[in-house]
């Protein structure tokens, strides 16, 4: 009797344990399978080949606030061509950073480079980190895996929250307002220029409908407390094509 009486105690135990998994792995499809919704739909987010953005902002260096625009095309998580144009202390900068699979390259001010695997680990960090919030599809797919993480308020209002560990192994959060369900906050490590690495908030507003797809038009990101750019979508687009020339090798 007694032989049985914990034979049962410990299959309540397991069933207790097992419980939460199931429901933590239903809850987090529930906020993630809303948030795809209020964007526009899974189908309308999967149709095109990749979208293009131009950005126009202040980014703070050194105490400095700094005008600049930007211009971006990315096609899945791993392919991205980005110019930034910027005036710091004065002088002009042009920035060209492309992602072509495993292979990277910059070129800043002239300077060209091809990403070693440090700085091309780093940018494909990055590029994810963008890209996740727009579409939100890349989160079912086996490169990532997804969890509740509880609640917070973003501006007042509540907002629940995702812990994602992306295809690197690194973790960083989402948070959806819950009356919406759309992405209004992330919270990540990144590294900065020089390698040092900061932990960075950045928060989504002013959504705009381009095409029947949502896309947060004001972001604002803050490297360890501080302001580190503030900007504003200019243009937005769902492209059907891209010409695969986008992602080769800058001039």
């Amino acid at each position: 009797m007694k032989r049985s009486f914990c034979a049962m105690l410990a299959v309540a135990v397991a069933i207790g344990l097992s419980l939460p998994t199931r429901a933590d792995d239903k809850d987090s499809k529930a906020v993630l399978d809303k948030a795809i919704k209020a964007l526009g739909g899974e189908a309308k987010l999967t149709k095109p080949q990749g979208f293009s953005w131009k950005i126009k902002g202040i980014i703070s260096f050194g105490g400095n606030d700094n005008e600049f625009t930007s211009a971006t095309t990315i096609q899945g998580i791993d392919r991205v061509h980005s110019q930034f144009e910027g005036e710091f202390n004065g002088n002009k900068f042009i920035g060209v950073t492309v992602l072509n699979g495993d292979k990277g390259w910059r070129n800043f001010g002239g300077m060209k480079m091809e990403l070693d695997a440090d700085a091309l680990a780093n940018e494909k960090r990055m590029i994810y980190l963008q890209v996740v919030p727009v579409t939100l599809v890349p989160l079912k797919g086996k490169g990532f895996k997804v969890e509740t993480a509880g609640e917070e308020k973003v501006d007042d209002k509540p907002a629940s929250i995702l812990k994602v560990t992306g295809p690197d192994g690194k973790d960083f959060t989402l948070s959806f307002d819950r009356a919406s369900g759309l992405p209004v906050k992330s919270l990540a490590t990144v590294a900065g220029f020089g390698g040092m690495e900061f932990d960075q908030e950045t928060t989504f507003a002013d959504y705009k409908e381009f095409g029947g797809i949502k896309k947060a038009t004001k972001t604002e990101a803050k490297r360890d407390g501080e302001t580190f750019f503030k900007q504003e979508v200019t243009e937005f687009k769902a492209l059907d094509k891209i010409d695969p020339k986008t992602f080769d090798e800058p001039e």
